[in-house]
């Protein structure tokens, strides 16, 4: 077996360990919702939470990572201090990378420096669009990526989870309230 092969071979076991074993954090959108109306019509408070599996992706080099997306739709506008102050019918998202075996006490495996893609497409109103985030290899469980907010508008929404290299994309569908 050629050393391209047994890399291969050996990166393959590490992804699919890694998709077995790694759970995506939760996020929650801030708590500090009012009901009655707002500048934007009236408020619900409702939030729905929402994860996709494991996107598996290649990072720089030879790098071999996955990346856990979670997250909390909410109709907003969100009170300050917020991740988004005055967002409005949007999607907060948590994002993680790579998973520790042992839990905080071990070092962190299959994490790499990528560039996360949302794209999401509003299935009620039509509207589409992407978001993009740098995050980091460091970006763990411990220390997620919290502030990337998808301003979708009310109405069902699918978000494809992928990344800027070689990757195996996920998606989910959501109501934004």
């Amino acid at each position: 077996m050629t050393s391209t092969k047994s890399f291969a071979a050996a990166a393959a076991v590490l992804v699919g360990a890694a998709l077995c074993l790694a759970g995506p954090g939760t996020a929650q959108a801030d708590d500090s919702c009012q009901l009655g109306w707002s500048n934007v019509g009236p408020r619900s408070c409702v939030m729905n939470e929402l994860r996709t599996a494991p996107v598996a992706t290649m990072g720089n080099g030879i790098c071999v990572g996955i990346l856990n997306a979670a997250g909390t739709a909410f109709d907003g506008p969100l009170n300050s201090p917020s991740v988004a102050p005055g967002a409005t019918h949007s999607i907060a998202l948590r994002i993680s990378q790579g998973f520790s075996p042992l839990g905080n006490w071990a070092p962190t495996v299959l994490a790499c420096d990528v560039h996360v893609v949302v794209d999401w497409r509003n299935l009620d109103s039509g509207a589409a669009g992407s978001v993009t985030r740098f995050v980091p290899a460091g970006a763990t469980s411990t220390y997620p990526v919290q502030d990337l907010i998808v301003g979708t508008g009310p109405g069902r929404v699918q978000l494809t989870v992928r990344t800027d290299k070689p990757n195996i994309p996920q998606s989910t569908e959501v109501f934004v309230p």
